[in-house]
């Protein structure tokens, strides 16, 4: 099979796929395995050679970024446990002040997401929310929005939250996610900007049950605080974090420099992601032994790899959707087609990815997937080498592409758009005008910054 044959299939497998994942209720992983065989089946693939395809894509992924992905979520678990989490958001009220409760709130969300999964995220600071609000008198809504958008924002794009480590792993750039952090704060800032002042608009058109009186329960600011006893020291809580990016900066720049002898090799060590991760996991475990709390460590590990399970297999399926296409031939023709394909260019990644949220709800699934279906810039017969996006660098903004697709947009089968309601008592139909448009807009703002950027860059 070759020509519009061939991709009028590929684009009938991927809208099969968008079904069973959100109509017929069939489980991501199943989802993705089952239409990479029928794939490889109807374009003609030797039959003998299938298993091969399908088993050399699920290995490379758990090979490249499996480790990475478990660590990075067992550092977000041991920081949401340990009351890390919340002593990050109280210096960041601190840092801020309290007479801007909205940009406290964003910002808050932005740094605790980065190794905390956004659901949770928002579960552990809405306490914070509500008693900033109560002592303030802040739009509810405005202070909902914020918290929800800074969230998100770090979640689908910065690492060591599991979909941007995925996403990288996927493209061939697990060994750059210094880079990937890097670029992925860059580009943070548009989507922080917009859903401020967003924030800010929607909190005088929109009224949430706690700005009519409906919420009287929850204590103001320095009363929590003081529930929550002792927190962690601020040095604690933020290395588990910080130490990691500290040590891939390092082994990045010990290469930029072409630094030799034991010194370079031992940076070249530690600025590797498994390593880097490692020593940040050992800061957590630090921090773990200063609060007495090791003889929780058994459960916390176990919790993690329950939740991170699925995220890998999901991500590994994905990987074998993005084999088949690269066996099968898709990519000689785009090539052939290479002067309509390079006007697309970075919005691809990002129209796929959207859709695949819009459709299907998890933000996880649809970077994960996404990425499958782009390859890795090793591969001369990936989508990514097909749209000339061959390089570290776009691979790095192909990432961000991705992951603002994943914003695009939140609303109802979205477990983060029930949290963020409910939390922030707001009615459904209230939630489409928060939470569906600051998303949207979010979205947006950053394929268009990623695409400016990318003119320079690439």
């Amino acid at each position: 099979m070759s020509g519009i044959a061939l991709i009028i299939t590929f684009v009938i497998a991927i809208a099969v796929m968008i079904l069973a994942i959100s109509k017929w209720n069939v489980h991501p992983f199943l989802a993705l395995m089952g239409v990479s065989l029928l794939l490889a089946i109807v374009i003609g693939l030797p039959l003998k050679d299938i298993p091969g395809v399908i088993g050399s894509g699920f290995s490379g992924i758990f090979s490249s970024i499996g480790i990475v992905i478990i660590l990075g979520a067992l550092i977000g678990t041991i920081l949401e446990k340990t009351g890390a989490a919340l002593k990050l958001a109280e210096m960041v009220v601190r840092l801020v002040g309290r007479k801007h409760p909205q940009l406290a709130m964003e910002l808050m969300g932005w740094v605790v997401s980065i190794p905390v999964f956004c659901d949770s995220g928002f579960v552990i600071l809405d306490p914070i929310r509500k008693a900033l609000r109560k002592k303030t008198q802040f739009s509810s809504v405005a202070m909902t929005v914020a918290l929800s958008a800074g969230l998100y924002t770090s979640h689908v794009l910065i690492p060591p939250t599991p979909g941007p480590i995925a996403a990288a792993g996927t493209l061939g750039i697990g060994d750059n996610l210094f880079m990937v952090i890097v670029i992925g704060a860059i580009v943070s800032i548009p989507s922080l900007a917009i859903a401020y002042f967003y924030a800010n608009y929607i909190g005088k058109k929109v009224q949430s049950g706690e700005d009519l009186g409906e919420d009287e329960e929850g204590v103001d600011y320095d009363t929590l605080l003081k529930s929550f006893g002792d927190l962690p020291n601020g040095f604690l809580s933020l290395a588990p974090i910080l130490m990691p990016i500290l040590a891939m900066a390092l082994g990045s720049l010990s290469a930029a420099l072409k630094w030799k002898g034991a010194m370079a090799g031992f940076l070249a060590f530690i600025g590797t992601p498994i390593i880097a991760l490692t020593i940040g996991l050992l800061f957590g475990i630090l921090l773990l032994v200063q609060r007495s709390e090791m003889k929780h460590f058994n459960t916390m590990t176990t919790e993690t790899l329950k939740v991170v399970g699925p995220i890998l297999f999901i991500t590994a399926a994905g990987g074998v959707l993005g084999k088949v296409i690269a066996s099968a031939g898709f990519v000689a023709f785009m090539q052939e087609h290479a002067t309509v394909l390079a006007a697309v260019g970075i919005f691809f990644p990002f129209l796929i990815s959207a859709i695949l949220k819009t459709a299907q709800g998890s933000s996880t699934v649809a970077i994960t997937t996404t990425a499958g279906i782009m390859g890795s810039i090793a591969e001369s017969s990936s989508m990514m080498t097909a749209l000339g996006l061959a390089s570290p660098m776009a691979a790095v903004l192909t990432v961000m592409a991705i992951g603002a697709g994943s914003m695009t947009v939140s609303h109802a089968n979205d477990s983060y758009f029930w949290v963020v309601t409910n939390f922030g008592k707001l009615k459904p139909e209230d939630g489409y005008k928060t939470q569906t448009m600051v998303t949207l807009l979010q979205g947006l703002a950053s394929i268009i910054f990623i695409w400016l950027f990318s003119l320079i860059l690439l």
